[in-house]
């Protein structure tokens, strides 16, 4: 029996092991078929590897002197080994160099040789940098550094090796190949933290501070959207602008720069995190988008059965404000643009005539009385009549016209719209370029006015905002919301290709400091000096900027800013491009792709088999987003460089 009792545990754990042992461990998922190792390289898998050392390094080297390398437009694996040194043991080492060179110096002056300068150059460092350890200024260090590139064949493993090596010449680095130490070299590169070649450079922390691999900004969170990729080190730009002191954002850059694609990108993708998107567009540009998303694209043109009623109050009541007050004022910036010039005695008449017309609809400044229905254009006109005043005449004169001339009914009707779709476009294309900043004026209120009724996360897109930023009074309404959005959660985006416009006006540069994400993409030999001046930026900078491709340039994140390069994924790109050519080619494509149903198709499918039925097509969910749409991240150039102080371990000395 008691050889029974011990027996059962032990076939109970052979039976455990048996069990592990056809099992899939960790290491049998990653590890590769199979391993060739040769004298010039390596194989793992199907990937060939070789690894080069650093043996000879420039004698002075400056800030982001590794810049090449760590940026090298190729498929490379770095690791740095640091290796701190004992202090009395380098000094007794440096002392007995010194010496040496001291003596061989001395005896080239007996012989009367000319001395070798490189021994002079070495003889000073080696003093200097005595004197900077005995004060304890430096410290001392072995520095390993391995370099191992990666292809997919031998032939571009060879290519891509000698394109290295004229690299790291450039920077007057030396590299050799661990010949016969392939499999050493490619573990040493790999984040296990091991140095198998153990091959070392003094250096001392002035000298390796400047190793360290930050070559370059990155703009990179936790949480946001994707804007585009680094231009510098192929990172992806993920960020939020509502993690900034406020979520404003102005897009400067000259036309065809890619600005309405940037735009376009970021509703899009903001619009998938659940952000109310209202756009302004004037163009038309942003109607597909709408329609692709299941939003809500609303024409202002003098036919469109839509209406808005500049005379509109919010109804809403907050301490310490006189909403028919801001009204009044939003009207004078209103009229101002519809009646041109107004000296103050206009200004004056216009006035009383506006507090006239509310109090005739019993609106006055007490909060109860501003749910009741608003007065219309019409009546503040037939109030400018009724009052005995020339100048009073003269305003009804200039308001005429869109009264009873031409333009009647466009703003002279109750609102009849509501923005409940999260995805709303407001279309001026339809109005000549005369009306377009009165319409997108009232538009702008309008909006203005329905956001301060519900506190969401949105964003307000003003697309080509020099309509607006040309005429003072609209500009300061612009600025107005520019400074009150952070108050309602609102992001305000202000986009525009007149620079110089922009920026000549004090309302369109007080938008720009108002604005904590500012983006630049190409600028014209006219503009780019007033940008760089505005933005402190280097000529390297200026020189981007003037030289950059559709959707480049920079992207100003608080203090930060990188390269940017904006990019869609192909099932955006094809509902975000307004290229002509792209899209007559996807709409070509589309048509193709589209097969019609002939009349017979149905009786073929009944005759096939009883069981089968045509199934009728499902209903079309126009308010709601297709959840399916996630943007793909895209495809750097760049291959990302492994970070050597995330994987490597300082042994110690």
């Amino acid at each position: 029996m008691a050889n029974q009792n011990t027996t059962k545990p032990e076939q109970k754990i052979d039976n455990l092991a048996l069990l592990n042992k056809g099992m899939n461990s960790l290491v049998d998922i990653i590890s590769p078929s199979s391993v060739e190792v040769d004298f010039k390289f390596i194989r793992v898998g199907e990937k060939f590897y070789k690894t080069f050392f650093v043996s000879d390094y420039p004698r002075f080297v400056s800030t982001n002197w590794l810049s090449p390398l760590i940026d090298y437009d190729h498929e490379i694996s770095i690791s740095m080994f640091i290796y701190p040194m004992s202090l009395p043991d380098t000094l007794s080492d440096l002392r007995r160099k010194i010496a040496e060179m001291e003596a061989t110096v001395s005896s080239q002056v007996e012989s009367g040789q000319l001395i070798d300068p490189k021994i002079t150059a070495s003889l000073d460092d080696a003093l200097a940098l005595q004197d900077e350890l005995a004060r304890s200024i430096e410290r001392f260090f072995l520095f390993s550094l391995y370099i191992t590139p990666c292809s997919s064949s031998v032939a571009d493993l060879e290519e891509t090796s000698k394109q290295l090596a004229t690299t790291l010449s450039s920077t007057l680095l030396f590299a050799k190949t661990a010949t016969l130490q392939m499999e050493e070299g490619f573990k040493s590169t790999l984040p296990l933290a091991k140095d198998k070649l153990y091959i070392t450079r003094n250096m001392d922390t002035t000298s390796l501070a400047s190793t360290f691999p930050f070559t370059s900004t990155t703009l990179t969170q936790d949480k946001g959207v994707l804007y585009g990729v680094n231009q510098q080190n192929g990172s992806l730009i993920i960020f939020d602008r509502f993690s900034l002191e406020n979520a404003n954002e102005i897009v400067l850059g000259k036309s065809g720069s890619g600005k309405s694609y940037l735009l376009k990108v970021e509703i899009l993708r903001q619009f998938m995190f659940g952000t109310e998107v209202i756009v302004v567009d004037p163009e038309g540009e942003y109607e597909t988008l709408a329609r692709t998303l299941g939003g809500e694209c609303i024409s202002f043109s003098p036919s469109s059965p839509i209406k808005i009623n500049p005379f509109d109050l919010s109804g809403l009541y907050e301490e310490g404000e006189n909403e028919l007050g801001i009204k009044i004022l939003s009207l004078h910036g209103l009229l101002k643009i519809v009646m041109g010039e107004l000296d103050s005695a206009h200004e004056a008449t216009l006035d009383r005539a506006l507090v006239e017309t509310y109090r005739q609809k019993g609106i006055t400044a007490d909060p109860t009385t501003q749910t009741k229905e608003p007065p219309l254009m019409e009546d503040f006109y037939k109030t400018l009549l009724g009052m005995e005043d020339p100048v009073a005449k003269d305003l009804a004169a200039r308001l005429e016209k869109f009264i009873k001339g031409s333009l009647a009914g466009i703003f002279n009707q109750q609102s009849n719209l509501d923005i409940k779709n999260p995805l709303t476009v407001f279309s001026i294309r339809g109005l000549e370029d005369a009306l377009r900043p009165i319409a997108m004026h009232i538009i702008l209120d309008f909006v203005w006015t329905r956001i301060r009724k519900t506190l969401k996360k949105r964003l307000l897109i003003l697309d080509e905002a020099w309509y607006m930023m040309k005429h003072e009074d609209s500009a300061s309404f612009v600025y107005s919301i520019a400074k009150r959005a952070r108050k309602y959660y609102l992001g305000l985006t202000t986009a525009t290709q007149d620079v110089e416009d922009f920026l000549s006006t004090d309302y369109g540069k007080a938008v720009l400091s108002n604005s904590s994400l500012q983006i630049l993409l190409k600028q014209g030999t006219n503009e780019v000096d007033l940008i760089a001046k505005t933005f402190y930026l280097s000529q390297g900078e200026k020189e981007l900027l003037l030289s950059a491709n559709i959707g480049e340039g920079l992207f100003f994140a608080g203090q930060n800013h990188v390269a940017i390069k904006v990019v869609g994924a192909p099932f955006e790109h094809d509902i975000l491009t307004s290229n002509p050519m792209e899209t007559m080619e996807i709409s070509k494509r589309q048509e193709e792709q589209a097969v019609p149903i002939t009349k017979e198709e149905p009786q073929i499918i009944q005759q096939a088999s009883p069981i089968i039925q045509p199934i009728p097509p499902a209903p079309l969910l126009v308010n709601q987003p297709p959840v399916n749409m996630v943007p793909n991240a895209p495809q750097s150039s760049t291959a990302p460089i492994q970070n050597p102080l995330d994987t490597n371990t300082h042994p110690s000395g």
